[in-house]
């Protein structure tokens, strides 16, 4: 019998050659180790963005404004020297801001070197919003943005140039991020009361509400609030000394404190619902930040990470690498090679490879409500937040479904 040899035609090899080179660009655009800048959507101008918060998006303020040194290995990564973050990298704003292919927020309170062109940032690490006139609290945060907005628009009438506007500051976004040293507060004040610490929510809730009501008097009609952490995951409240075991949830996290967390998220979207009713003519987007982080802790080793409680930085080794008497940069404290396995950073702070994937989910709209594509901010006018869908997502930051989502919203099909 006479055998069948394959015989390729040129089309065959053409296409086969074709497919090969579109595997190499999947590639390279889903590295495992970087997310790719994408070409900033908004027209007429850089994204302006006024950011309000703690640690979580603190881009350098503390070292500013209270001059506390944090050296290296502080931003060790992607930096190489430390910026004042609390993280070996970047921060979840700060790849938000890489999506826009606009540079990172300079703080407020930086005198050298800052840019303010696209907006500021006025997030410190520790801040709360009670006591409001401890430094710096939610509401001093507000009251320096009045001022920056003030002195802003007065020198233009005196011939500044290169400062922003009126209908700049209308057309910013507004992000808020703040709560979770108010929780944290509650818990230690609480002392085993967790009737204390939901007592301790609704002003705490008020306060934000206040901010935002106060920003959208002074023109302000673009928010990005996200709720707060899922706590009875950072490796800093489980190292903490316990009896038994009963009190952790099937992912190895503290149910108390995740209660409490998920307590405070409630109370907080009731009141952006409340609010997008009461100022029509605003848009106030909720993002659901305690379950992307949950998620990241339940299902780890999808991402790519190996130790999803034991912080890259602090002391002690497993299973939590932290100690409450030696932290991270404290005398004796340790840290390892390789903080991409790691989830946490310090064992509150989140490593550069979880915050990669968290502004990944977050950029898929999945877990913001309303879910609107962030092009919508762009629409009608100029500057404003845009979180791209063309954000290139990587292997490890997403699952085969937020691949595939992402994948099609920038035509990678």
């Amino acid at each position: 019998m006479r055998k069948f040899q394959f015989q390729p035609s040129w089309v065959t090899l053409i296409l086969v050659i074709q497919s090969l080179a579109v595997l190499v660009i999947f590639q390279s655009m889903v590295s495992f180790r970087f997310v790719r800048q994408a070409k900033a959507v908004c027209t007429g101008g850089a994204p302006i963005i006024f950011n309000f918060g703690d640690s979580n998006s603190d881009t350098g303020g503390i070292m500013a404004g209270m001059g506390y040194p944090i050296p290296l290995p502080e931003g060790r990564l992607h930096f190489g020297r430390s910026t004042g973050r609390l993280c070996d990298g970047r921060l979840i704003i700060d790849f938000l801001c890489e999506s826009l292919n606009t540079h990172y927020l300079s703080p407020y309170l930086e005198a050298l070197g800052s840019n303010f062109s696209n907006g500021a940032n006025f997030a410190i690490c520790g801040s709360r919003t009670l006591p409001r006139m401890q430094a710096f609290a939610l509401y001093i945060q507000t009251l320096q943005f009045l001022h920056f907005r003030s002195r802003s628009l007065y020198l233009a009438t005196q011939g500044h140039t290169g400062l922003l506007g009126e209908q700049d500051f209308r057309n910013a976004l507004y992000m808020i991020d703040i709560g979770q040293n108010d929780m944290d507060g509650a818990f230690t004040e609480a002392n085993g009361n967790f009737q204390h610490v939901l007592s301790r929510i609704p002003p705490v809730i008020e306060e934000i509400k206040t901010a935002i009501k106060t920003l959208y008097d002074n023109g302000a009609r673009k928010f990005w609030v996200h709720n707060t952490s899922p706590m009875g995951c950072f490796p800093q409240k489980l190292a903490i000394p316990r009896n038994d075991d009963t009190d952790l949830d099937e992912h190895g996290c503290l149910k108390t404190y995740n209660n409490g967390a998920k307590a405070f998220n409630s109370h907080l979207s009731a009141v952006i619902d409340s609010l997008s009713l009461e100022l029509k003519d605003a848009t106030i987007v909720y993002v659901d930040i305690y379950s992307i982080k949950y998620e990241l802790v339940a299902n780890h080793s999808k991402y790519g990470f190996d130790n999803r409680y034991m912080a890259c930085c602090g002391h002690g080794g497993p299973p939590y690498n932290y100690n409450h008497s030696i932290t991270c940069m404290g005398a004796g404290f340790q840290v390892c090679d390789d903080g991409s396995k790691h989830i946490s950073w310090d064992g509150v702070h989140y490593s550069e490879a979880a915050n990669r994937v968290i502004a990944s989910k977050i950029l898929t709209t999945e877990y913001s409500r309303p879910r609107i594509n962030y092009e919508f901010f762009c629409k009608a006018s100029s500057p404003a937040l845009i979180v791209s869908a063309s954000f290139k997502c990587n292997l490890r930051c997403a699952s085969p479904r937020e691949r595939t989502i992402v994948l099609q919203s920038v035509n990678l099909k």
